[in-house]
């Protein structure tokens, strides 16, 4: 209930000193829905109801909403069922309060994006539960039949529901359903048996007759804007005003079979965010268009509908259009803190339940307190405010008193409110057993937990506590992730943080052995599991590195699950949480320990699929130049920071880099001998790189290096066929990264010699690409493509797109590649003009050393001869290679040749 916040009004001396309260209570959501339900059914029966009045406000719609992991998909689930059968409502719910006829109709719609949910399927939806009626729908039906066809010739529509996931008993029946009202429409126009199976020709008869309001249309002319929707253009912007025939063919039924459809939208954020309303739109016309149907929408933020300033962004806006949505104050937190609320009012439909969202967060403050109708608490404190409680409603009402009490004396600041609360602690432990007071202490070391890994850093031996402290509100569950429990995140960081005066408040000490078992435990889960899979190591590794790090611990299993990490070339992100004091790490701060040298080298491998290589050479260089990290892991950011040196064209760097490791005998020597080959390859010696290539073997990917060699000379079958050698191998060692990186690099090659072929390898190699973060492979299957459309008029544009990005990345060799796509493409359009600038670029990228056989190539491309030598000493005879390469280009042309 609404009302005087009485301890805001004595907390200040202030009598102009607006105050609301806000108060927190769990339960009700079903008395709300029972009040909506009975509502609802009294104003659809009401004498002067029209489901064709388009301006009359709307009262249909009834919204729970909450911060996610609250409880809403549950209550959302739990509200269909009990609409659908009585004995499938909770006792505690009680009886309903609305008459027993017209019968409810309730359909759940989940609107999540993993569920692939898009508004074609929601209108499916609604017309496949009306399918039990057994009935057609025929206004609604020849519209939606006339939409089908268009947008899906020569699909089946039952195959579309069964492949979309709407199966359900009424998925056979509704094909028919549709097919009957075209036929019984056909047959009262008395139209021909061929003509009648056509859409076209049927729709145009129904639009006539309905003009014209013919008797045998009179089934149809009660809806007199069922010509206009049949004549519109039968794409996604009609369908969602279909609706409005389903409205019309929903009023007209018999009192028999009379139904009134209760809609339940679940996971009502993933339609978009508060600048894309797009699919919102689409949906809030579906709204208002079915006036005889309740929506109960559930999602993590009030509904805007009635806001003024939408108007634009959606069809209906304004609190005249849904005087029921209009801006309510939330509920305050008097009462427990993550419990449910129902609104101050029964003409408010809009429910909160749970936490605050942050749009909600920033109208409790400016609502709380006001003077002279304004906001006391201005913006930019509303939203550090806002976002210090992580939605939690007690926060925020400490947050209040606190303004207050500072205000006494000067005007509070945004420092004021990075603050942690040490009531949070006592309102948080004030019920919890000892034992269950040591574990959450435990846990809050961690940022997810499962019930052995609660207890193993609890030092417990049983696990009752921790099973009870799940349990707890402050405690979210996520079953679908690695390990299910996490704290609500700001108390988690208030008992991290705060100071703590209760009677068992751990030392140093003991938080120190807390974060050294949970360092234990993390280790033992990833070393003891039957399969080390890539989701468990990145989770490992993210939470072991953050204690290490911030409790200076021995890096122990983590050394082992770095090599593990680095082994596949995903790259998944790592970067950690703040230490909490000062500049994140991550971002800077001087180097301390084995810990911190190698949480900045695994940032820096995966940032480095971000950021310019200058940075990641910059990066390494200063985790090389502590020598904090053992001889192994120093060699492995060694190898790294050459490898980035390469790819600047930092020749001399990366070959010193290369050598230590190779000398090494490490891990990484087979790599780094690889490394070695690849210099003197972008050097131009062949000879020699195929010479030392040949003992690479699988650990320096010699398969792969022998394409490198190979292509620079157009022999593209042979090198084609190294990559593919080099792509199984993968694929037998479970080499994720290498594997797309060799298939990425196959279609490059085959790009040059067949268009056609390249394109599957190309869709392969950006499948196998998918969950990787490997940016030069990314690029050079971009490359490839351009490759492939060489001599085509659309390439020049996606050139300078790609350019852009390659110099972003600060990759020579992806530059360089990208130039010779771009000299291959204007050598088949014989453009000499755009051809010499390619060459000079090339030359441009070639003045360190490196690259000058791209040159080279370019030229042989033109059938020219370079204009000075270059030192590049080839496997072939230069004629040999030239000719090659001006073969290529001739086919091209002649394969782009009209008529061809």
């Amino acid at each position: 209930m609404a009302g005087r916040d009485l301890r805001a009004l004595f907390g200040s001396n202030d009598r102009s000193l607006g105050t609301d309260e806000a108060f927190t209570n769990r339960g009700g959501q079903w008395a709300q829905v029972t009040t909506a339900i009975a509502e609802h059914l009294a104003h659809v029966a009401a004498d002067g109801f029209d489901v064709q009045d388009l301006e009359t406000a709307r009262r249909n719609v009834l919204v729970f909403h909450g911060i996610g992991g609250v409880g809403k998909t549950t209550l959302s689930r739990k509200l269909e069922a009990a609409l659908a059968a009585a004995e499938s409502r909770p006792a505690q719910w009680g009886e309903p309060t609305w008459p027993a006829t017209p019968r409810l109709l309730p359909v759940r719609v989940d609107l999540a994006r993993s569920a692939g949910m898009d508004f074609e399927r929601l209108v499916l939806t609604l017309r496949l539960t009306l399918a039990g009626l057994d009935r057609a729908l025929p206004a609604f039906d020849l519209a939606l039949i006339r939409y089908w066809e268009h947008n899906h010739p020569g699909e089946s529509l039952e195959e579309y529901l069964r492949r979309a996931g709407l199966v359900s008993r009424f998925a056979k029946v509704l094909p028919g359903q549709l097919q009957g009202a075209l036929s019984k429409a056909a047959e009262e126009f008395a139209l021909p048996g061929v003509v009648g199976s056509a859409v076209g020709q049927v729709t145009t008869a129904v639009v006539r007759a309905v003009r014209e309001r013919r008797t045998t249309a009179r089934a149809l002319a009660g809806c007199p804007r069922l010509a206009d929707l049949l004549e519109a253009e039968p794409d996604l912007d009609a369908l969602s005003f279909y609706p409005h025939l389903l409205a019309y063919e929903i009023d007209r039924l018999p009192a028999k079979a009379a139904v009134v459809p209760v809609v339940l939208l679940d996971t009502f954020e993933d339609t978009g965010d508060r600048t894309n309303r797009d699919l919102e739109r689409l949906i809030q016309r579906t709204v208002w268009l079915l006036p005889n149907a309740l929506f109960v929408i559930t999602g993590r933020s009030r509904l805007q509908w009635a806001d003024d300033a939408l108007q634009g962004q959606l069809d209906y806006t304004g609190p005249a259009a849904w005087p029921q949505l209009a801006a309510h104050i939330p509920a305050a937190c008097g009462a427990a803190p993550t419990a449910s609320v129902s609104s101050g009012t029964a003409a408010d439909r809009q429910v909160l339940i749970g936490d605050f969202s942050p749009e909600d967060c920033d109208d409790y403050l400016a609502r709380r307190l006001t003077a002279d109708g304004r906001p006391l608490i201005g913006d930019d404190l509303r939203e550090v405010i806002a976002a210090r409680s992580h939605g939690l409603p007690l926060f925020l009402d400490l947050a209040v008193m606190r303004f207050l009490e500072i205000r006494r004396t000067r005007t509070p600041e945004a420092a004021d409110f990075d603050h942690d609360f040490p009531a949070l602690i006592a309102r948080t432990l004030q019920d919890l057993t000892p034992d269950e007071r040591h574990v959450l202490r435990a846990v809050s070391l961690l940022d997810a937990f499962d019930i052995a890994l609660a207890t193993a850093t609890a030092g417990m031996t049983h696990q009752a506590a921790a099973l009870r402290l799940a349990e707890r509100p402050f405690v979210r569950e996520n079953q679908l992730a690695l390990w299910p429990y996490h704290l609500h995140g700001v108390v988690r960081s208030t008992i991290r943080r705060a100071d703590d005066h209760t009677d068992d408040r751990w030392s140093d000490q003991d938080w120190a052995r807390a974060a050294a078992r949970a360092f234990d435990a993390l280790g033992d889960q990833w070393t003891d599991a039957p399969d080390r899979g890539r989701r468990l190591l990145v989770a490992c590794l993210r939470q072991g590195l953050t204690l290490a790090r911030d409790h200076r611990l021995d890096l122990g299993w983590l050394s082992e699950a770095a090599w593990a990490y680095v082994s596949d070339s995903v790259w998944e992100p790592l970067v950690l949480r703040s230490t909490g004091t000062g500049e994140d790490r991550n971002g800077g701060q001087s180097l301390a320990t084995a810990a911190d040298a190698l949480v900045e080298t695994l940032n820096a491998l995966a940032r480095r699929q971000h950021e310019h290589r200058a940075r990641t050479v910059q990066r390494l260089a200063a985790v090389v130049d502590t020598h904090l990290l053992p001889e192994d892991l120093h060699h492995l950011a060694v190898y790294y920071l050459a490898k980035a040196q390469r790819d600047l064209g930092h020749r001399a760097g990366s070959r010193h880099g290369m050598q230590l490791v190779a000398d090494g005998g490490g891990r990484l020597a087979p790599a780094a001998r690889r490394g070695l080959v690849h210099l003197a390859r972008l050097a131009g010696d062949f000879p020699a790189a195929q010479a030392a290539a040949q003992g690479l073997g699988w650990k320096g990917r010699q398969h792969r290096v022998e394409g490198d060699i190979l292509w620079p000379h157009a022999d593209m079958r042979r090198a084609a066929d190294a990559y593919l050698a080099a792509r199984t191998q993968a694929e037998q060692h479970g080499v994720a990264g290498e594997r797309a990186t060799s298939q990425a690099q196959r279609a490059f090659t085959l790009a040059f010699t067949d268009p056609q072929a390249a394109d599957d390898e190309i869709d392969l190699a950006k499948q196998l690409l998918t969950g990787l973060d490997l940016r030069a492979t990314t690029l050079t299957v971009q490359t490839a493509a351009l490759v492939r459309d060489a001599g085509r008029d659309d390439v020049d544009d996606q050139l300078e797109v790609l350019r852009t990005e390659a110099r972003t990345a600060g990759i020579v060799a992806a530059q360089a590649a990208l130039e010779l796509a771009a000299a291959f493409h204007h050598a088949v359009r014989g453009d000499d003009a755009a051809l010499a600038a390619v060459q000079a670029r090339l030359r441009d990228l070639a003045r360190a050393g490196d690259y000058a056989y791209y040159t080279d190539i370019a030229h042989h491309m033109a059938g020219q001869r370079p204009d000075a030598p270059s030192g590049v000493c080839w496997l072939d005879s230069e004629e040999t290679v030239r000719t090659r390469w001006r073969d290529l280009v001739t086919t091209r042309q002649h394969l782009l040749a009209p008529g061809q």
